[in-house]
């Protein structure tokens, strides 16, 4: 149990570190072979931050421990909300939410959940709560249009990060944008960002593989599922890039940053995370994740749309998602 316990910490720091450098890394190379500062941001950024869920989850369908992939996605997303929003708002003291936000952002989260709501509860199931190989295409063929419809609507993204961008200059690529106009040379993919490519790709699948065995091993100790960890422990830890990110964001005044990385980040994790690994396998959901931990996301989306359509979202908000959380993993392990 404790070895297990150590593998799995150790596990979650190299998939986060590996993550981080994978991110930087493909970055560098992408804008090197002439793609725009635009697709990098909405793709190999957007998808940077989700780069720990998405190899854990891919990992455990190979490991046929599918349980673990929509406990992991949901569980982040629970996260995302209630960890992440949360924490930037209290740091932030408040977030200010742009009409860029309200007008694409908040309905697209809210498309995505009742999409994933269809998927998870759609006619003709056995008794086994699963999602198939088809419903799984066509979470992956929401997310292309996902990208299409952002793409077709990159001028009011970039406006937005522009405009948050004379505050301050961001890491992010998308508030990079200005200084690509200003530096028309491309950067240039060394050996090295090649190698560090690789070799971080490389420690995210071993850390991941790792992760799946102790969350197996943490699981058949203490006699409870691998879905209640994944849930709670794994998002958690896999949610981490984003609390960073987010929260670094919000203590710069910068709410478009820390908010629209929320928003990406909850999308990937509802149609990529659970779609992609659903093409090689089918994958099951066990009973905490379909009873709590998905009704509970969808009422956390539905809290947190209520208060991006208000403009603002305060740091007593912030608070009383910190304490959501809180009776959300009371509730999963059983306090209540």
């Amino acid at each position: 149990m404790i070895l297990d316990v150590l593998i799995f910490i150790f596990s979650i720091t190299l998939l986060i570190l590996g993550a981080d450098f994978f991110l930087k890394s493909a970055e560098k190379i992408g804008l090197a072979l002439g793609l725009s500062p635009f697709i990098v941001g909405v793709t190999i950024v957007a998808f940077g931050t989700s780069f720990p869920e998405l190899f854990t989850a891919m990992t455990a369908a190979f490991m046929d421990v599918t349980e673990m992939i929509p406990a992991n996605a949901i569980g982040s997303n629970v996260a995302n909300i209630l960890l992440v929003v949360g924490f930037s708002a209290v740091l932030g003291g408040k977030l200010a939410i742009t009409k860029n936000l309200i007008d694409i952002d908040l309905p697209l989260l809210s498309i995505t959940t009742v999409i994933l709501i269809g998927v998870i509860f759609s006619w003709g199931k056995e008794s086994v709560a699963m999602i198939s190989r088809v419903e799984s295409i066509i979470l992956l063929v929401a997310y292309g249009f996902y990208l299409l419809y952002t793409l077709f609507h990159q001028d009011d993204t970039i406006s937005a990060y522009e405009k948050s961008d004379k505050k301050e200059e961001s890491s992010n690529t998308l508030s990079n944008i200005k200084k690509e106009k200003e530096v028309k040379a491309r950067p240039k993919a060394s050996v090295k960002d090649w190698g560090l490519l690789i070799i971080s790709g490389v420690v995210l699948a071993f850390s991941a593989r790792y992760l799946v065995s102790s969350v197996v091993g943490i699981s058949e100790f203490l006699g409870v599922g691998v879905g209640i960890i994944s849930i709670l422990a794994v998002a958690i830890g896999t949610s981490l890039p984003e609390l960073v990110v987010s929260a670094k964001a919000a203590m710069k005044g910068r709410a478009e940053v820390a908010l629209g990385n929320v928003f990406g980040s909850n999308v990937f994790n509802s149609f990529v995370v659970i779609g992609l690994p659903g093409i090689f396998r089918d994958i099951y959901i066990d009973e905490q994740t379909l009873t709590i931990g998905f009704p509970f996301m969808v009422l956390v989306t539905f809290l947190f749309v209520i208060s991006g359509i208000s403009r603002r979202i305060h740091n007593w908000e912030g608070i009383f998602f910190l304490a959501l959380y809180v009776i959300f993993t009371g509730k999963i392990i059983g306090l209540f």
